[in-house]
């Protein structure tokens, strides 16, 4: 099942609050986007807010699209899982 849905709907958006991640998950996405920030999940946050990301829900997970770049966030406990650079 692929749900697709405008901003203002969304629940990936409504619960933006809720959004998190593991240390591991820290790592992890710090190391595949070459980021140097403190805030991993408020750095997604703004990502997630932009009005040309492109979230998708697949399954249990939402991708979001925005500059180069997926987040992929659990839709049930909004953990954000891992972020890496799209491929070209």
């Amino acid at each position: 099942m692929v749900t697709k849905m405008n901003d203002n709907k969304c629940e990936l958006i409504q619960n933006l609050d809720k959004l998190h991640t593991t240390e591991l998950g820290v790592g992890r996405i710090k190391n595949n986007l070459s980021l140097d920030v403190d805030d991993v999940v408020k750095w997604c946050s703004s990502k997630i807010l932009k009005s040309n990301a492109i979230i998708v829900r697949k399954g249990k997970n939402w991708y979001v699209d925005i500059d180069n770049c997926e987040i992929t966030v659990n839709a049930y406990s909004y953990t954000i899982i891992t972020a890496h650079k799209i491929k070209k």
